[in-house]
């Protein structure tokens, strides 16, 4: 008898419909799994017959083969193996109904006494099975929550293979999970365990992570060790806008294919923060393998990637990062498929300005010989920096502010000003589809937005000659300039503005590290 079940395969950050096809013949004696499986998709016959057998159901003796179609298109992991022996005891005339089969997404993979494990991308599977019409979908329970998150669809969440068998039976009613992704997601935006008051004085750092914030900006931090460089760093997701409910199901999408979403979880509320270690491989940064998965920067998309130590990364690892960053998207080629995987991110490197880390420090004298700190910021491309607006230099905090018990600003004070500036941000850019932040202005957009008066043009051009500025400097300057301006709420680039962007540009001196 043949029968077919239907499972999801997940490519890239998209499903894609699988029809697992059973044929049980009476003549033949071997089990056989076509259609490009991979060696744990073989391995799924192993596991399904043990399960079987484990709840006392017939496991065919007689010859077994599984389609999985469409044929032509590999087919990985475990997920497989619950559709698999659904249809196998459906063939085998263990399921009463087998016709409903067709209403239903199965998915899970199985242990050998027929509990059901969890799978990685049920998000995307059941985004799909809504898009496909079908009307319910079945998933390990870990996953269920997440996969509720679509709306329109029934989502069963499943502990054992006999949850299946008795609810095609008719002998057990399941009932569909329900979530209510609105209002958990609210709550959870603005609920976080650490606070910019936490970190005593450094204003003049807080003022330009506020400004990378609300221009969407990248900034490197310069300064010795213990300076707080990664502290404030971490504390940039309390400042940055809440993430729109789209923006947290395209991220949820991504964590959820990479196998990141902790059991039970829903949509992620935050907007995620990656710090990988400077160990890191370029595969690892921007995602590959040979079943492509989302790498370090499709992780951070619509968050943060914080590179700490940013000279100590590979050459190799930091060069690959250049075309994503204008891109704001990763494409992995293969011979036979092309995968785009978003990575839109903001990044915040921080790094020492010498080996010994106390060049231009106000107290310690840096040991470094000539030429040395030159070698170490060399070792950062030019292309690089200049995809880096903000540089910002972090110095040692006083012993006086340290010990006091001033009270000082509270992230929600500081989001409040980021979110205000991106309102305004927004309604300029609304004609400009994939533009939405000072940022990513193109040249041609630059020209007609950062007008300066006279008085701006002649403060930025005696910066220029006196500092000694590169001509890369020259845009970052104005893309700064037009968000101070923003949150100062000011429709024109005032000459002050363009004077904080200026001071801002210290790794493009000619005197730097000299």
């Amino acid at each position: 008898m043949l029968i077919k079940t239907f499972g999801s395969a997940v490519y890239g950050v998209d499903a894609l419909s699988i029809t697992v096809e059973v044929n049980v013949d009476a003549k033949g004696q071997h089990y056989y799994i076509v259609g490009l499986p991979d060696n744990a998709v073989k391995e799924s016959l192993q596991r399904v017959e043990s399960a079987i057998k484990s709840n006392h159901y017939y496991m065919p003796r007689t010859k077994l083969v599984v389609n999985l179609a469409p044929a032509d298109i590999k087919k990985s992991g475990t997920a497989f193996d619950l559709p698999i022996a659904i249809g196998t005891l459906a063939a085998t005339e263990q399921i009463n109904n087998p016709e409903r089969l067709e209403k239903f997404v199965i998915m899970g993979e199985l242990s050998l006494d027929g509990s059901v494990r969890p799978i990685k991308g049920a998000l995307p599977i059941a985004i799909k099975a809504r898009k496909e019409g079908f009307e319910g979908l079945m998933v390990p329970i870990q996953n269920a929550r997440e996969a509720a998150m679509v709306n329109n669809l029934k989502v069963y969440a499943i502990e054992h293979i006999n949850d299946v068998v008795q609810f095609f039976n008719d002998e057990k009613k399941l009932t569909p999970v329900e979530v209510n992704t609105r209002e958990e997601f609210a709550y959870a935006q603005s609920n976080f365990d650490i606070d910019f008051c936490d970190v005593k004085g450094q204003e003049n750092i807080k003022r330009a992570l506020e400004i990378a914030a609300a221009g969407g900006h990248n900034a490197i931090l310069i300064g010795p060790p213990g300076a707080g460089k990664t502290m404030l760093a971490k504390r940039l997701p309390t400042i940055l806008p809440p993430l729109s409910l789209h923006e947290a199901l395209e991220t949820t999408k991504i964590h959820s294919v990479a196998g990141k979403l902790p059991e039970h979880a829903t949509l992620i509320h935050k907007r995620p923060f990656r710090s990988p270690h400077h160990t890191i491989s370029d595969v690892a940064l921007v995602g590959g393998g040979g079943n492509p998965q989302p790498g370090e920067i499709s992780l951070a998309h619509n968050g943060v990637l914080f590179l700490d130590e940013l000279p100590e990364f590979k050459r190799t690892v930091l060069e690959v990062m250049r075309q994503p960053m204008e891109d704001r998207k990763v494409t992995i080629s293969r011979a036979k498929v092309a995968l785009d995987f978003p990575a839109s991110f903001m990044l915040i490197a921080s790094m020492n300005p010498c080996p010994c880390g106390f060049f231009n420090h106000p107290d310690k004298e840096c040991t470094c010989g000539p030429g040395v700190v030159q070698k170490y910021l060399g070792k950062i491309s030019g292309p690089l920096l200049d995809r880096i607006d903000l540089h910002v230099e972090v110095t040692p905090v006083p012993f006086g502010e340290i010990s006091s018990a001033k009270e000082f600003e509270k992230s929600e004070a500081i989001r409040s000003r980021v979110i205000k500036a991106r309102e305004i941000q927004s309604e300029r850019y609304a004609q400009h589809e994939g533009v939405y932040a000072n940022s990513q202005m193109t040249s041609k957009m630059l020209k007609e937005i950062c007008e300066i008066s006279t008085a701006g043009q002649t403060l930025l051009k005696t910066a220029m000659e006196r500092l000694n500025l590169s001509a890369r400097a020259y845009d970052r300057i104005l893309k700064v300039s037009r968000t101070i301006a923003d949150l100062a709420g000011k429709p024109n680039i005032l000459p002050e503005h363009l004077a904080e962007a200026i001071q801002y540009r210290s790794l493009d001196r000619e005197g730097w590290g000299a």
